[in-house]
């Protein structure tokens, strides 16, 4: 009877203090929930204190509140007495490597809110921490996986390191792609330089198209031809590669093509010609400044002077077509004017002199792209006649039997 008696004691003793357990993760639970949402969110949800961001971020909140779970469970073990050893021991040891984990967690996403707060600041643009932020990262982790498996075996994590010295030249020779592999994942991932869906270049692997899937070792990408390349994944971190990721958040793709003009056609406008462009809608305001200021520089000039055609300031006919083509990018609906947006003069050569059209169009979608410059191109080439000049081209045979002694006849 005494035997049953203390046995039904043990239980009530053991089921009492986790009853007490749990209500103690319950209240610390309660209290965690009201100060997370009613102190830190509410009262510094406007705050403009950038430090205040340590207290608001809620992964960051989360794996704190863990570690404090943890840690009752962890001493609240010794509140369930008559529990078998081997229990005691796995919880102990489960515990602690709990305990382990969330540590590099919260490590990992205080770091994150640190960068974040820190890149706020204008010392930022020239001292970044992200690097050694990350430095700190790869160190707590590798050290914190050595102490989990150091728990689990009950050996001194000192000794773990020791015997891996010996294993490393093997690890690193049977395991190399899969480590360079695991650390340009972690690099590719933490720095954001792909994800699935960007569409990248990369001609040393003839990679062209959308990326579709990125695992351990490898990243694929569907090209353009819905062929497949399959790229290693630390080729990144060993080659250069072009992400357009970019180009399309930023709601603009750019328009970089020049259009060769050929010099012999470039000459001054006559009154005629400036008569009749002061005609073009999109020409009128430029004419009429120019105009005026043609005319103050000119009667300031001597008498004299102002006889010699040459001592006398004119309007040619590629300064005017330049105007009217940055008059008509302005006008254009498709045309981005909130970006980069030059109508420029390049230098001559032996194809002529290249006037550069340098903007952005308003989709970034590729087949509207092309449209959209196509349309432009066309227009350019029509109307580059109006203005007298002509379009550079390399002689075709046509060029060369128009200049033969048949030339009237074929004409």
């Amino acid at each position: 009877m005494s035997e049953f008696y203390s046995a039904n004691v043990k239980v009530f003793e053991t089921l009492s203090g986790f009853l007490v357990l749990l209500a103690l993760i319950f209240v610390v639970h309660f209290c965690i929930k009201i100060f997370v949402q009613k102190f830190v969110v509410h009262w510094f949800r406007d705050s403009k204190f950038y430090t205040i961001a340590l207290l608001k971020d809620q992964k960051l909140l989360f794996w704190v509140s863990c570690l404090v779970y943890i840690t009752i469970i962890y001493q609240g073990l010794s509140w369930m007495p008559h529990l078998p050893t081997t229990m005691v021991v796995v919880l102990e040891r489960f515990g602690l490597a709990s305990f382990i984990l969330a540590s590099l967690l919260v490590l990992t996403n205080l770091s994150r809110v640190v960068n974040e707060v820190y890149t706020q600041k204008p010392i930022s643009r020239t001292r970044p921490i992200k690097s050694y932020l990350q430095g700190i990262q790869i160190v707590a982790y590798c050290f914190g996986f050595i102490s989990i498996i150091a728990v689990f075996m009950n050996k001194s994590p000192l000794l773990i390191l020791s015997g891996l010295g010996a294993l490393t030249a093997i690890i690193m020779l049977v395991f190399r792609d899969s480590i360079l592999s695991l650390v340009a994942g972690v690099q590719l991932t933490t720095n954001d330089l792909i994800r699935v869906g960007d569409w990248i270049e990369m001609p040393q692997f003839n990679a062209d198209g959308d990326v579709r899937e990125i695992t351990l070792h490898t990243v694929k990408v569907q090209n353009w031809d819905k062929t497949l390349t399959i790229i290693p994944a630390h080729k990144f971190l060993e080659n250069s590669f072009k992400n357009w990721r970019g180009m399309q958040e930023s709601g603009g793709r750019r328009i970089k093509r020049s259009l060769y003009i050929d010099v012999q056609s470039i000459r001054f406008l006559t009154s005629e010609d400036i008569e009749k462009f002061s005609s073009y809608r999109l020409l009128r305001p430029y004419l009429e400044q120019k105009n005026k200021e043609l005319q103050d520089y000119n009667e300031q000039l001597p008498p004299d002077v102002q006889k010699g055609s040459l001592n006398r300031r004119r309007l040619t006919n590629v300064g005017t077509f330049r105007a009217y083509l940055d008059a008509y990018l302005k006008n254009h609906p498709q045309i981005h004017q909130d970006m980069t947006f030059l109508v420029r003069q390049l230098q001559p050569g032996p194809e002529g002199l290249p006037i550069e059209l340098y903007v952005f169009t308003r989709d970034t979608r590729w087949a509207i792209y092309e449209g959209i410059q196509a349309d432009i191109f066309d227009h350019i080439l029509s109307i580059l006649p109006e203005f007298g000049l002509r379009f550079f081209q390399n002689p075709t045979g046509y060029d060369f039997m128009s200049m033969g002694p048949r030339s009237k006849e074929l004409n």
